[in-house]
């Protein structure tokens, strides 16, 4: 995405939403986490239904995305895993990269300027604040210091 003064807009807008982000308490913890991976995979799937009769490629560039996260979520060992071969760190790291990918489909795929990247645009920079506000050290705690954090939660 470009502004009319020819600066990339898109790397900007992620960057500043994981910086604002960052800065707030790593809330969702990774059963929602999943669940969250799920729904977007589960839109990323219907939208490429969607878009197949007017932009077959932003349809594949959709199918794409739904698999790429829905592989990382199928592999990551956290409650929506199945093969649980990745930790739960390392599906982060690729979250980041997922995000980063749903960015740059519009480009790649060369429909940039059509209303369908806007999507991915509005879905990048939703898979960024997400990364950004988990806590992807969960399993890393002490179950002590997990547990005494959710009384804290519970409490407040």
């Amino acid at each position: 995405m470009l502004s009319k003064e020819g600066f990339w807009v898109m790397p900007l807008l992620q960057k500043g939403v994981a910086m604002a982000a960052g800065r707030m308490p790593k809330i969702i913890k990774p059963q929602a986490h999943a669940v969250i991976d799920y729904l977007v995979a589960g839109t990323f799937f219907m939208t490429a239904a969607i878009y197949w009769r007017r932009s077959k490629r932003a349809a594949v560039s959709s199918l794409i995305c739904g698999g790429v996260t829905t592989v990382n979520s199928i592999l990551t060992d956290y409650p929506g895993g199945i093969w649980k071969v990745m930790s739960f760190q390392t599906h982060g790291k690729l979250d980041a990269g997922v995000a980063a990918l749903t960015a740059t489909m519009p480009r790649l795929m060369a429909f940039g300027d059509d209303a369908e990247s806007k999507f991915f645009t509005m879905q990048s920079i939703a898979e960024t604040a997400v990364t950004a506000m988990t806590d992807f050290d969960y399993y890393e705690h002490p179950a002590s210091d997990r547990l005494r954090h959710e009384d804290e939660e519970q409490v407040a």
